[in-house]
């Protein structure tokens, strides 16, 4: 009656096995499935990291370009200064010019004037027709040099408002670059906050994976009391009779299944601990670039 009572305990430790067994080969099949899902959540946040380095280079490059049209746009200001200063450098010269005009203008009505009391003077006397006609030829030679001096300055008028001209449509071009500078730098300023937006979203998928490594450490734990516990079952059977072999050749198989997820499960703890370190690193090099 023992023997029997025995022999069906352990039938029922048989049966009892047998579920463990399969439950078992569940859990590794899930932990297979995990593992899998891991691995391409893990090949993503590499693709992530490589990407905002990218977009770390990227922004540095448009760091120097607009340091480069700041200072382009420096230069065009101090051109469009010295440009205003010969603008009104040649507005006072075109004035005094004017000016001068205005006073030979007035000298030779006045000499126009005199010319015709001159010539009232030789009708009225005929005696000094001598000196008058040499009178009229100083005059005529006075006319002719003063012709000379507004054929002069006439052209200098004409060479003032072709310059005048010529600096207008510098100003103009130059107007016209400020501006597309400008809408340049708005660009930059739009690609710089999209930049800041995707930080942001990597420090969050940052967090939530090292709340994911959390509590895989706690299931290493787990697993490694319920190790314990199979070290301390696997004692007591070795004690019993030959048909506990069976029951040995059980807690042998777990016993292999646990070290192999364990093994695997530190695989993962040491790929995820390089992984932190790589992002925590990528994190540090942004808030840099950030500053």
């Amino acid at each position: 009656s023992t023997i029997q009572k025995q022999r069906q305990e352990l039938q029922l430790l048989i049966a009892e096995l047998k579920d463990r067994d399969k439950e078992l080969n569940d859990m590794v099949a899930v932990h297979q499935r995990e593992l899998l899902a891991w691995e391409d959540d893990r090949q993503k946040r590499l693709t992530l990291a490589e990407r905002c380095n990218l977009l770390n280079s990227e922004l540095n490059k448009r760091n120097d370009i607009i340091k480069s049209l700041t200072k382009r746009l420096k230069f065009l200001e101090s051109q469009q200064n010295d440009s205003r200063a010969t603008f009104e450098y040649t507005q006072q010269k075109f004035k005094e010019l004017s000016q001068k005009v205005t006073d030979a203008t007035v000298h030779c009505q006045a000499l126009e004037e005199k010319n015709r009391s001159l010539h009232c003077s030789v009708l009225e006397l005929s005696a000094k027709t001598g000196q008058l006609q040499a009178r009229e030829q100083e005059l005529l030679t006075m006319l002719k040099l003063k012709d000379e001096v507004i054929l002069e300055t006439t052209d200098h008028i004409i060479e003032f408002t072709s310059k005048f001209r010529k600096l207008e449509s510098a100003l103009r071009a130059a107007k016209t670059e400020e501006f597309s500078l400008n809408e340049e730098k708005q660009d930059l300023k739009l690609r710089l906050k999209e930049l800041t937006l995707e930080t942001n979203k990597l420090k969050d998928d940052l967090c939530e994976k090292i709340k994911e490594n959390n509590k895989q450490q706690e299931e290493i734990s787990h697993l490694r009391q319920e190790n314990g516990c199979l070290r301390n079952e696997l004692a007591l059977t070795v004690e019993k009779s030959k048909r506990k072999d069976q029951l040995l050749q059980f807690a042998r198989s777990k016993q292999a299944r646990t070290d192999t997820e364990l093994s695997s499960l530190r695989q993962i703890y040491v790929k995820q601990q390089h992984d932190l370190q790589f992002l925590h690193v990528n994190l540090e090099s942004s808030q840099e670039l950030r500053q």
